[in-house]
């Protein structure tokens, strides 16, 4: 079952026999000898890819979750070893994923070698339950839901430009002399892209709703376009952290701030977390105090 749901979460006889660290014919063999004890054709095999059928599709289904409580139950055994074993399946937003979380993966693949890892990255809120992860990394404002959660950090979102491009601007006093002056870059990925309220020390606030004529629907993107001087936008410290450093980007407003927001690990309910989750999140952890400006 194992080298059958990695062939279709992979698509690739090679990917899926890179993932379990067995040769490319073992796995063509373990499917051949599903498909002989099972009576059915589970896989579509072409030249570039594989492609479940419609009964390979719904095996597949009742395979992860077979497979999910066989890795929990050794994930139990190994929790008195404290040694993390198995597949640690984790979901983050891209910017977070690109800026915090590659390092860790790659930090604890080193430290663990035993465990392997399967990092998803994408904006779009993950069904842990669907997609059998084990954890998942949430920044924001976390809304009410049956998982559980634990609040690791925090992060400042800031209004921010080339430095080329802030410095041409001139002074700027007020959110209002923003509106006035700049470009603003919209962000697609979030709900109202345009409407940012800011404060400062003498609890003053100002509500702007900004005009964009660039729209992007990714931070990377995001990014790339302010370096390239299209203008002002709001993001979160850690995915500008790095350029504010390197003197690429410039915080506009400095005496006014944006609403904070946090980053979260949420989990599955369960009463104990096996030693990949733990070890994960404290190395996660650990990390996040460090990379802050």
């Amino acid at each position: 079952m194992a080298p059958f749901a990695a062939v279709v979460e992979t698509g690739s006889f090679t990917q899926a026999a890179t993932r379990l660290s067995i040769t490319k014919a073992v796995v063509s063999q373990q499917i051949t000898n599903l498909e002989q004890e099972v009576k059915a054709t589970l896989l579509t095999r072409s030249t570039r890819s594989e492609t479940p059928t419609e009964a390979g599709r719904e095996f597949c289904l009742r395979c992860r979750h077979i497979i999910k409580e066989a890795e929990d139950a050794f994930n139990l055994l190994s929790q008195s070893t404290e040694i993390p074993t198995s597949t640690l399946r984790i979901a983050a937003p891209l910017d977070y994923g690109a800026t915090i979380l590659t390092s860790v993966v790659t930090a604890f693949r080193r430290a663990y070698p035993s465990c392997r890892l399967a990092l998803k990255r994408g904006d779009h809120i993950n069904d842990l339950f669907a997609e059998d992860l084990d954890l998942a990394i949430r920044v924001g404002w976390l809304s009410d839901s049956s998982l559980q959660a634990r609040k690791i950090g925090k992060f400042q979102q800031l209004l921010v430009g080339s430095t080329a491009y802030v410095d041409s601007l001139g002074l700027l006093n007020r959110p209002d002399d923003v509106l006035e002056k700049a470009e603003f870059v919209a962000n697609l990925a979030l709900t109202d892209p345009l409407t940012w309220t800011f404060t400062r020390a003498s609890n003053e606030t100002a509500k702007v709703r900004f005009e964009s004529g660039l729209m992007l629907d990714t931070s990377a993107a995001l990014i790339k376009a302010l370096k390239a001087d299209a203008g002002l936008f709001v993001l979160p410290d850690y995915s500008v952290c790095d350029a504010l450093k390197a003197g690429e980007l410039k915080v506009v407003l400095p005496d006014w701030t944006l609403r904070a927001g946090g980053i979260y690990v949420v989990y599955p309910p369960a009463r104990l977390r096996p030693a990949k989750v733990t070890k994960f999140v404290e190395m996660l952890v650990e990390t996040e105090k460090r990379h802050r400006i």
